[in-house]
């Protein structure tokens, strides 16, 4: 792969849980983005415990060589709460534009059970009426209108307990918005969602062109066995590990990193890979899966 296109980042969820702020409770923001440094990344999403204060985490980062690449953006247009998600959107916009972020990655949080005690796999997960596909796409043309102006690009995080979280669910969204908007892909939710690597794939093939931004997060089929059997929460799941750092699981990077290069994918790859950071040490993870890719792209 480039390494002139390609920007390597690691997500802060490893050491502390915006979802479960039990989980790594003990892992200060300094400590986080310095181990980030010392495993060999050079970009983070933005976490719960990172300052809002643009010069003081611009400050924390340039001394580590760190940059602010991308923060998870709710929106709940599906809902019709229009004006609060774009003035949400709008303050969101702003930090990263400041922080020198070129795309902003939307989560459709309407109707999500991501976060609730409800089975990840069954009949509570939100499907969208005609309406609230329309609310959505007219909501995300309208973001992606405002992001244009300060040079970036919006682009929506396909999440297990959403909206749109399978195949055809993120075929509809991309066929609903306007060619602006974007995907951002991530190999763990698609898979976990499809079961396997060939459908995981084939959504990386067929939006290749609309992909802006890059999740590396790998499965552990076990434990999404074990989700499905039990009929577990999306959070349960992720206590028990279901996801991991690249190399680490069932998924096989060396044909995502394939697709990407022969495509010419100019952007941040980053490793998202919730754990419990008590039972997966966040450095020696982080270790791991930047040794996996350096292995396998020369990144």
């Amino acid at each position: 792969m480039n390494k002139n296109k390609i920007k390597l980042g690691i997500a802060p969820i490893g050491w502390t849980n915006d979802d479960m702020p039990e989980l790594g409770k003990e892992n200060t923001f300094e400590q986080c983005i310095s181990e980030m440094a010392l495993a060999g990344f050079t970009g983070s999403e933005v976490g719960g415990k990172y300052p809002r204060d643009t010069k003081i985490l611009k400050h924390k980062l340039q001394a580590r060589g760190i940059q602010i690449c991308n923060a998870w953006t709710s929106t709940f247009f599906g809902d019709g709460k229009k004006d609060q998600t774009i003035k949400e959107f709008i303050n969101q916009m702003n930090f990263l534009h400041e922080m020198g972020a070129k795309v902003i990655g939307c989560s459709e949080q309407s109707g999500s059970i991501q976060g609730l005690k409800k089975p990840i796999f069954g009949k509570d997960k939100r499907i969208f009426s005609d309406k609230e596909w329309n609310l959505l796409a007219d909501g995300y043309n309208e973001i992606a209108g405002l992001a244009a102006e300060k040079g970036m690009k919006v682009c929506l995080h396909h999440h297990m307990g959403t909206a749109i979280q399978t195949t055809d669910e993120i075929d509809r969204y991309m066929e609903e918005v306007n060619d602006d908007v974007y995907l951002l892909f991530d190999t763990g939710h698609a898979y976990y969602s499809e079961g396997s690597q060939k459908a995981m794939l084939s959504i990386l093939e067929k939006y290749i062109t609309r992909i802006v931004h890059v999740h590396l997060k790998d499965v552990r089929d076990s434990i999404v066995e074990e989700v499905k059997a039990k009929g577990l929460s999306f959070l349960d799941g992720v206590r028990k590990g279901a996801f991991t750092v690249p190399g680490d699981g069932v998924i096989d990077f060396k044909p995502v990193f394939a697709i990407l290069d022969q495509a010419g994918y100019q952007g941040w790859m980053v490793v998202e890979a919730e754990q419990d950071p008590s039972i997966a040490n966040p450095f020696d993870y982080a270790v791991k899966g930047r040794k996996y890719i350096k292995e396998n792209t020369g990144i």
